[in-house]
């Protein structure tokens, strides 16, 4: 499962810490001493079980190690069985509080981020978390055998010092506003996980975390429970009141999304999250949710918009041109999609950092237009210009904007400025080439939203075959880049930072299972995400971020696809309680692991 960490690159001019936390600006919701965070129930009961079931992405589970390349691990073990430095909160954003460290301290200069251990934090198995523990975790996540993403997000911490027993200093080689908090989200293991093996041979070792779950009963290709730690060292901590309350979490596996929604119909599982408008609409119900025990619940959340997105592999030549690039994304008709297809449940994505205040908005501001000034002749003229808007098809007011002909019409123009030209119905460029793509999915039934697209395209002469794989081979593929388009769901930050490096940086886009899917491989790209993350103050940063999500818009590498701004949430109300304060930051299922109880707990 690839995480991206939410944070921020930017030059501290002073020192910003706080002992009980750190905020990306100083200033902290939650002061020193507080009892529990403002959304949880600190009196909810402890007891009973909340049964989910896995993402159909993750079908079953090989390791039990989340951190290595290989394999799948199970749904929720990273949540749930590794605690950090610190955490966060789901009402707040670029802050998080004392979790492993009752403090932490940032340098002056910038320089370093000190952390010092709580003494009462203890592994599963009774030992106490010490400094060489998080040294051993900061080295084994930096080493070969995990997500590149690690190297790429850490690169510029210089290193991990133990200064005692119970205190490290993390040394930076460049002032960095969001190192403290990504660092202090590091997960913390124990020396003793894999008896001294190498790291890619930790398979099936039970991981020794610190969390409040561990694994319990497991029947392999069908479930996995999780078991509450009844001595988990945290359960009195303010950051940790009111959550982990259930004393089991199964997890279940159905191998296809028609079997998980008739088990959900069926009573066999307690919490279903769904991503598909029309399940939403007319699939989900049934005599249980006539009788209450099962209720449809949408939640608002402020959340940044993300940006899921179909992903042009421009590795690939016939998708290195950003005219035919940008062609095939006037044949997408997401107003039609969402009319007919989506139950107009959906808003388009128009870029990087939709709800954030990174987002790019009117024509760019001098401060903007002097980052992207050096790179003139290598970025997109329409980056200098407006903000980037997909194409619409809904026939707005303004009559030079057409309907889906129209569209069609100016990606034919596009084309042939490229040297594509229609031979017999068949789009071919001037060495007889066809223009034949493929769509790489890992399951069949993302037929049904791509279908409209594929009609589209074949009026401009392209073939685009979907091709469903297995995920096993589908997350090969992707690792290795063997692919020409895919869809990706990207995660929304408020604080975008130096995961971004990972997501576009040439350098990454030259490394097996990074981020950059799209091989974008840019130096006015690198550019701004290296004034991005180094910006010496609040105006350059927004300035360079973005002047970043013009650039890549604009380059039409990902073709925005659409977004909710709730969450949907199926659950039974019969077994579970959630609290009465919804936190605007939340994360599906997630929430309701952490802070839901269940209900006719014996106290």
């Amino acid at each position: 499962m690839r995480v991206w960490l939410a944070t921020a690159g930017l030059m501290l001019c002073a020192p910003v810490w706080a002992a009980h936390g750190y905020a990306l600006w100083g200033d902290m919701k939650y002061p020193a001493g507080f009892d529990h965070f403002s959304y949880v129930n600190p009196a909810a009961p402890k007891g009973g079980e909340i049964r989910l079931v896995s993402n159909l992405r993750v079908s079953t589970f090989d390791k039990y190690n989340p951190f290595t390349i290989k394999g799948n691990a199970p749904a929720y073990l990273s949540q749930l069985m590794f605690d950090s430095l610190l955490t966060g909160s789901l009402d707040e954003e670029g802050a998080a509080y004392g979790l492993l460290a009752e403090d932490v301290t940032v340098a002056p200069d910038g320089l370093s981020a000190t952390f010092r251990l709580r003494p009462e934090a203890r592994f599963h198995n009774g030992d106490a978390v010490l400094a060489a523990d998080v040294k051993h975790s900061y080295d084994t996540l930096m080493g070969p055998h995990t997500s590149p993403a690690y190297k790429t997000v850490l690169a510029d911490v210089a290193g991990l010092d133990v200064v005692n027993t119970r205190t490290v200093r993390y040394r930076f080689r460049q002032p960095n506003r969001e190192l403290p908090l990504t660092v202090g989200g590091l997960p913390v293991f124990s020396r003793k996980w894999g008896a001294g093996k190498p790291f890619n041979e930790v398979v099936m070792d039970e991981p020794i975390g610190s969390g409040p779950y561990k694994i319990g009963p497991v029947k392999f290709g069908k479930d996995i429970t999780y078991v509450r730690d009844p001595k988990y060292w945290a359960r009195d901590l303010n950051v940790r009141k009111g959550t982990a309350n259930f004393d089991r979490v199964l997890v279940k596996i159905y191998k296809d999304n028609t079997a998980r929604l008739e088990a959900l119909k069926a009573g066999e599982f307690d919490l279903m999250a769904f991503y598909s408008a029309g399940d939403w609409a007319r699939r989900v119900n049934g005599k249980r949710f006539d009788s209450g025990e099962l209720v449809k619940g949408e939640f608002k959340h402020q959340r940044p918009t993300g940006f899921q997105s179909y992903v042009l592999n421009t590795r690939r030549p016939l998708l290195q041109d950003v005219r035919v690039r940008q062609a095939l994304g006037m044949a997408i008709d997401f107003e039609w999609m969402n009319r007919t297809m989506f139950y107009s449940a959906y808003q388009r994505v128009h870029g990087l950092f939709g709800n954030t205040s990174c987002a790019a908005t009117g024509m760019p501001s001098e401060a903007e237009l002097a980052l992207m000034a050096p790179f003139r002749q290598q970025i997109p003229a329409a980056a200098f210009g407006p903000t980037y808007a997909p194409p619409r098809t809904d026939q707005p007011k303004d009559p030079k904007v057409g309907g889906l002909r129209e569209n069609l019409r100016q990606a034919q123009a596009l084309l042939r400025e490229a040297g594509w030209t229609v031979q017999d119905g068949v789009l071919r460029n001037a060495q007889g080439q066809p223009m034949v793509l493929e769509y790489l999915d890992s399951a069949e039934t993302g037929a049904r939203v791509v279908s409209p697209w594929i009609r589209n395209l074949e009026k401009l002469g392209v073939q685009l075959n979907f091709r469903p794989v297995d995920f096993a081979l589908y997350q090969q593929r992707l690792q290795k880049f063997e692919f020409d388009i895919t869809s990706i769901a990207y995660g929304g930050t408020p604080n975008p930072g130096q995961e971004y490096a990972d997501l576009f940086g040439s350098q990454a886009a030259d490394t097996e299972d990074s981020g950059n899917f799209a091989g974008v491989k840019s130096p006015a790209v690198d550019s701004l995400i290296s004034h991005m993350v180094g910006a010496k103050t609040h105006d350059d940063y927004l300035a360079a971020c973005r002047a970043l999500e013009r650039v890549v818009s604009h380059s039409h590498y990902l073709l925005p696809q659409w977004y909710s701004a709730t969450h949907r949430l199926a659950y039974n109300a019969w077994r579970l309680a959630l609290p009465q304060v919804v936190p605007p930051y939340f994360q599906g299922e997630t929430w309701a692991v952490d802070t839901w109880w269940a209900k006719h707990v014996q106290k």
